[in-house]
């Protein structure tokens, strides 16, 4: 197993520090959403600005702003738009499910035009791209075990995130991370789950799991290339010896 560094220049404060999310009645008009789309153009929104055009309010506990800043917190912008249960993003991230089913919405139109796209696909041939793909996952607050399907040119081809939660052998079943797979006629699987605490080693369970998840690709005739470990700076690699 290998463990790479990521050199970062981030200053820390010396003490915690809460923040301060804007509501939408906080804003000036020119920066609302909907007036920024329409003066400047969407390329001129972040990701949180343009979910919150899709959700279009929020509810008597948060304001739309506070609650999109919390889902791709929690969630990550990638991994947002790539879950395709909106009954299981209701759920992870406590929102309403009319929400949760626009969420998706937007996702399967995503992926519908990345599609049809000719230079649309990533390629991933080794930890590292998959580090740089999935660069949404670093400072994730809980563990999320992540899919990365490819096809015979190792390009993604469906990207799912399979299950949140500390990752164990009791908790991930072979089928929920194969099935993606069979039913997007993938050739390869690559893993990846981020660690909170910012240790880059893989767990005894890490690795279990891995080899579990090996024997059962080989009956199935799907590879798992890899299984990376994410943090905020660094990442490693259980790599698959077959």
């Amino acid at each position: 197993m290998q463990t790479y560094a990521i050199r970062s220049n981030a200053m820390f404060l010396d003490r915690p520090f809460r923040e301060y999310v804007l509501t939408i009645k906080d804003l000036p008009s020119e920066e609302k959403p909907r007036e920024k789309i329409i003066a400047q153009g969407p390329e001129s929104l972040s990701i949180r600005e343009l979910l919150a055009l899709v959700l279009i309010n929020g509810t008597v506990k948060e304001d739309v702003l506070e609650m999109t800043n919390r889902i791709i917190r929690e969630y990550g912008e990638k991994s947002i738009l790539s879950e395709k249960s909106a009954e299981k993003l209701s759920k992870d991230v406590d929102i309403p499910i009319v929400k949760a089913c626009q969420i998706v919405a937007c996702g399967e139109l995503g992926r519908r035009f990345f599609d049809r796209s000719q230079n649309g696909f990533t390629t991933i041939r080794s930890a590292k791209d998959a580090y740089e793909y999935l660069q949404d996952m670093r400072n994730l607050p809980k563990e999320h075990l992540r899919g990365l399907y490819l096809n015979s040119h190792n390009r993604v081809i469906r990207d799912e995130v399979i299950s949140i939660g500390t990752i164990n052998s009791n908790m991930i079943h072979p089928r929920e991370v194969f099935r993606p797979a069979i039913e997007s006629n993938a050739s390869a699987v690559v893993l990846a789950h981020n660690h909170p605490s910012g240790e880059a080693v893989a767990s005894p369970e890490d690795i279990e799991i891995t080899k579990q998840l090996i024997q059962a690709g080989k009956i199935l005739g799907i590879s798992l290339l890899d299984h990376v470990i994410i943090t905020k700076d660094a990442f490693s690699s259980i790599e698959a010896n077959y």
